[in-house]
């Protein structure tokens, strides 16, 4: 005789009791809450939805939504970090979010903005779980990694904008960080500097790799790694502006700057002059990203840029061949260097 299974309809039905009979509600309100239903409370939506998730709940509301043509968004996560508070009106997310959408409304797709706390990027998970969304594009990986790991271990079409990273299993699109941090210091030591500070974080991972770039440059050069030179700056400039006034008026002898964004070299500039140090007469400064600000400034920013508007047309091809179940491969775009008169 031989065993009958139940179908993956029948399956997926008796998954929906089970997670109705934990939560404590009818599955009729487990089916409203997981489709995205506005008649379920925020709430229960989200007991339901993370219990859900711990069942290993098979369907994928967005990829059904994609198929039945009921959802064409994408949603654009800019995770909001307390330690680095690099804020959404960042010149660079502005620009790297435009561009996504240029893409996007190229594709006919809509574009879903959130922001989630990088403390739990696994948070934006739900947005594709009630069925918002068809797919991610997480601006950042900050310092959770593993959590977009366990994301692309679900199989979520999740692709980030990022440095790659050891023993990763989603999908990444950035620029070559490391090659950048290199040819800003490389310049900076061209051009006869010999005490260069590094600015930024770099416990995360995109600046972590510029640094690795400027400590290569450094030892090409057979100039030691100072550590008292790096400044763990913080995105957001008016959180670390005293302590970056400390540390210039501590390390005197500072006469070139890689700062790790543009916004991050402008405060530098002011907090130099504000020494008495002209730049770049005394300290040439270098920036990072290019933005539209950085050739209208005083004076106009060396800074090495990215391809923004690359980067969200790739950004957005991976995704979609994500949906399209095909395999998406992480994407590092080149990186050059533009040379004004802040480090001529």
């Amino acid at each position: 005789m031989s065993a009958e299974y139940p179908s993956k309809q029948e399956q997926r039905r008796l998954q929906m009791s089970d997670i109705a009979r934990l939560a404590g509600v009818s599955v009729s309100t487990v089916s409203r809450a997981l489709s995205g239903s506005r008649l379920v409370n925020d709430e229960t939506r989200q007991r339901i939805t993370e219990l859900a998730r711990s069942l290993n709940y098979s369907i994928n509301l967005g990829a059904q939504n994609l198929r039945l043509q009921k959802n064409n968004t994408v949603a654009v996560v800019v995770p909001f970090d307390a330690q680095s508070r690099q804020h959404i009106s960042d010149p660079f997310f502005l620009s790297i979010v435009g561009a996504i959408a240029d893409e996007l409304t190229d594709r006919g797709i809509d574009m879903l903005l959130s922001r989630v706390d990088a403390e739990r990027l696994d948070l934006a998970a739900q947005i594709i779980d009630s069925g918002k969304a068809t797919g991610l594009l997480v601006i950042g990986q900050w310092r959770h990694h593993d959590q977009l790991n366990d994301m692309a271990a679900r199989k979520l079409p999740v692709v980030v904008w990022g440095a790659q990273m050891p023993q990763q299993l989603y999908c990444n699109v950035g620029g070559d960080n490391r090659l950048g941090g290199d040819l800003a210091t490389r310049h900076l030591l061209d051009a006869g500097r010999r005490h260069i500070a590094f600015l930024g974080d770099a416990e995360l991972p995109e600046v972590m790799m510029r640094r690795a770039g400027y400590w290569d440059a450094l030892e090409r050069a057979g100039q030691p790694r100072t550590p008292g030179l790096e400044l763990k700056a913080p995105f957001d400039v008016s959180s670390g502006r005293a302590a970056m006034e400390r540390f210039f008026a501590e390390h005197r002898a500072i006469d070139g700057v890689v700062a790790c964004s543009d916004l991050l070299a402008l405060q530098a500039i002011q907090v130099l002059r504000s020494l008495g140090r002209e730049v770049p007469a005394d300290v040439a400064v270098c920036g990072y990203d290019d933005m539209p600000l950085a050739a209208y400034c005083d004076p106009p920013l060396t800074s090495v840029h990215q391809p923004v508007a690359q980067a969200g047309a790739q950004l957005v091809e991976q995704l979609m061949a994500l949906l399209n179940g095909q395999t998406a491969l992480p994407v590092t775009l080149p990186v050059h260097l533009v040379v004004r008169q802040s480090a001529p």
